[in-house]
């Protein structure tokens, strides 16, 4: 069986540079890699606001999601990774986009990310045509 695989990008500098993909398509499958809260002109996003970062992060994957042909609905696993500055702020911003879809989400405190004003990390799963089963 084959499954057609497309690569999405972001636009974030590092992207080209390095050479990865934002997130990948594999069939029905959506795959967002890591993604913080840096834009396309390598500033951080909402230094020191948990909430303004989470917003941005998951607004941001969700873009990916749809350019990807899909919807929020989708989604169904979240891996987040905190680091000791990210306050439960950021939570409001998840519980206002997620509440209602309630799919898996791992959070997992680690000590520091790529850059001291980067709070949180999201990695996002996301499988196409599915229905919520209330």
């Amino acid at each position: 069986m084959s499954m057609k695989r497309t690569n999405y990008s972001s636009g974030a500098p590092l992207e080209q540079k390095m050479g990865y993909s934002r997130a990948v398509r594999i069939g029905d499958f959506i795959f967002v890699g890591g993604t913080t809260s840096v834009q396309a002109d390598g500033s951080v996003y909402g230094e020191g606001d948990s909430y303004a970062q989470m917003k941005y992060i998951l607004e941001k994957q969700l873009g990916i999601i749809e350019q990807a042909g899909g919807k929020k609905e989708d989604v169904y696993e979240l891996q987040i990774f905190l680091t000791p500055g990210f306050d439960k702020s950021g939570w409001q911003a998840y519980t206002e986009i997620f509440h209602d879809v309630m799919p898996l989400c791992t959070a997992v405190t680690v000590s520091a990310l790529n850059r001291p004003t980067q709070l949180l990390e999201v990695q996002m799963s996301a499988a196409l045509h599915t229905e919520l089963e209330s």
